[in-house]
C-alpha cells in the first residue's frame, strides 16, 4: 500500500517514518524546499530520540520518500494523511488554515479513488470540512472518503508511542474506508493493540478530551501543592497515595511549574471555544488553564520571594523546552519564568542539553551556559524548571564553588531537601516544605 503524508512537521514525520518502518511506501510532502532538502540527506530538523536514525534506514531502503509535488504524491497513494499544523487564533479557537489550503490543494490535483485522513489534532466538525472543500475542488466526479485518525505521540516517546501504542481511534463513516485503515494498522494488530473504530465526530473528540483530562491532572495536583505548602504537607505522599487508587492512576500527578507544550494549551483552549460555539461553558477545563496560567505566577513569586527581590539578581536556570527529551521550548514554563525575572530587573544565565538553540531566537537577553555548571557561574539562585536526567545528578560540591548565592528552587522536586540543606544550601520545592 502507498501512502502520502502531507506536511512533515512533528506528527506527519514520525507517521510517516513509521508506516514506512511498518513495511508501507511513503512519501511525504511539504511546501518548504530546505526542510526536504534536509530530509532527503537525513537530517531531521527537531530532536526526537530515535527518529533521525529510523528516517535514514527507511530512506536508504527506499521506502520512505520526501518531495515538494503533491500533485505526484497524492495520486501514487490509496490513503493520504494531513498532518499540519493548527496553532491557536487570538481567540483560542484552532486555526484550520492549513488543513483548509491542504484540503483544496487535494482535491485539484485528485485522479481516483482516496482515503483523506485527518490526522492533526482538529476540532470536531473539521472531516465534514475537508470533505466540502476537496468537492468543491474536484475536476470531476471521483470517488473518496474522510477519516479522523487523531494522534496520541508524546515528544520525546513518539517512536515507541506509534510502535506500541496504547490504542489506534479511527473515525470514519465508509466500510471501505474502515477495511483500508484497519489494513494499514495490521501490524498493530499483532501486538494486540486496541483500535476503537467508531463515527467521526467521535473520534476528533477523543483527541481533545484525552488532553483536557491530562491537562485537568496537572492543574489538579499543582493546587494540592500549593495547598500542601500552607498546611505542611508533602504533595509526594499526597500523590503517591492517590495513584494506588486504580480509579485515579499515578500518571500526571508530578507538581510543578505547569504544563507546556504544543497539545495541552492549545488543545483545552481550543476546547473550550467549541463548548462556547454551542453556548456550553467547559468550566472543568476552563479552570485548569486558568490554575495553569496562575502556577507560573507563583513560580516567579516563589523565585523573588527566596531571593527577597529580582533587581540586580542573577538567577541560573536550569531547562528550557517544556519536558525532558525534545527541543520543543512551544509555551514552555521556563520562557514565561525567564521573561518575568527579566521585567523585573534580574540578569539570567541558562542551560539546557537541547533546546538553546531554539531560546535563543525568542529570548536573545539570556546568557547562554556551556553546561551545567557553567550556568551556575555568579548566580545568586539556581531554578531547575525541566527535568532532564543529567539534571538529577549534580555535583552540588561543585555548585558551591560556582554560585555567589545558596538558593535552590527545584521547580521539579527532584532533590532530596535534607540533602541540600545539609550542603548548605537554601532549598525550596513545590508542595513540600
Amino acid at each position: 500500500m502507498n501512502i502520502c503524508v502531507v506536511g512533515v512537521g512533528y506528527v506527519g514525520l514520525v507517521t510517516g517514518t513509521c508506516f514506512a518502518e511498518f513495511g508501507v511506501d511513503v512519501a511525504l510532502v511539504d511546501k518548504d524546499e530546505d526542510r526536504i532538502a534536509s530530509l532527503k540527506d537525513g537530517r531531521v530538523p527537531f530532536f526526537e530520540p530515535g527518529l533521525e536514525e529510523l528516517v535514514r534506514k527507511n530512506t536508504r531502503e527506499g521506502r520512505l520518500t520526501f518531495t515538494t509535488d503533491l500533485g505526484q504524491a497524492v495520486n501514487d497513494a490509496l490513503v493520504l494523511f494531513i498532518c499540519v499544523g493548527t496553532p491557536s487564533s487570538p481567540d483560542g479557537e484552532a486555526d484550520l488554515q492549513y488543513v483548509r489550503e491542504v484540503a483544496a490543494d487535494i482535491g485539484r490535483t485528485m485522479r481516483g479513488y482516496k482515503v483523506v485522513v485527518t490526522k492533526s489534532t482538529v476540532p470536531v466538525g473539521t472531516a465534514e470540512l475537508v470533505r466540502g472543500i476537496i468537492r468543491e475542488q474536484l475536476a470531476g466526479d471521483i470517488p473518496f472518503d474522510v477519516a479522523s485518525n487523531p494522534e496520541f505521540l508524546r515528544e520525546g516517546a513518539a517512536v515507541e508511542d506509534f510502535m506500541r501504542p496504547n490504542r489506534v481511534v479511527v473515525g470514519t463513516d465508509s466500510a471501505q474506508a474502515q477495511a483500508i485503515l484497519k489494513d494499514l494498522y495490521r501490524p498493530l494488530y499483532l501486538i494486540e493493540t486496541p483500535v476503537v473504530m467508531t463515527n467521526i465526530p467521535t473520534a476528533e473528540m477523543i483527541k481533545y478530551a484525552a488532553n483536557a483530562f491530562l491537562a485537568t491532572k496537572i492543574s489538579f495536583i499543582n493546587e494540592i501543592a500549593n495547598l500542601c505548602e500552607y498546611y505542611g504537607a508533602d504533595v509526594h505522599h499526597v500523590a503517591k497515595a492517590m495513584g494506588l487508587d486504580h480509579r485515579i492512576g499515578g500518571k500526571f500527578l508530578h507538581p510543578g511549574p505547569g504544563f507546556g507544550g504544543s497539545c495541552f494549551p492549545k488543545d483545552t483552549r481550543a476546547l473550550v471555544r467549541l463548548a462556547e460555539r454551542r453556548g456550553y461553558d467547559l468550566q472543568i477545563v476552563r479552570a485548569a488553564i486558568e490554575v495553569n496560567e496562575r502556577q507560573g505566577h507563583r513560580m516567579v513569586k516563589k523565585i523573588e520571594t527566596a531571593l527577597g527581590g529580582l533587581d540586580g539578581r542573577t538567577v541560573a536556570v536550569l531547562g528550557l523546552t517544556f519536558k525532558p527529551n525534545t527541543d520543543d521550548i512551544r509555551e514552555a514554563p521556563a520562557l514565561f519564568i525567564i521573561r518575568e525575572l527579566l521585567a523585573r530587573g534580574a540578569r539570567v544565565r541558562a542551560f539546557d542539553p537541547v533546546g538553546m538553540d531554539n531560546a535563543r531566537a525568542v529570548l536573545p537577553e539570556v546568557v547562554y551556559a556551556q553546561d551545567t555548571y557553567d550556568a551556575a557561574e555568579g548566580a545568586d539562585a539556581l531554578v531547575l524548571v525541566t527535568e532532564w536526567n543529567q539534571f538529577r545528578n549534580i555535583q552540588w560540591d561543585r555548585m558551591t564553588g560556582r554560585m555567589k548565592g545558596r538558593v535552590v528552587l527545584d521547580l521539579r522536586n527532584i532533590y532530596d531537601p535534607e540533602r541540600l540543606r545539609e550542603k548548605g544550601f537554601t532549598y525550596y520545592s513545590v508542595g513540600r516544605l
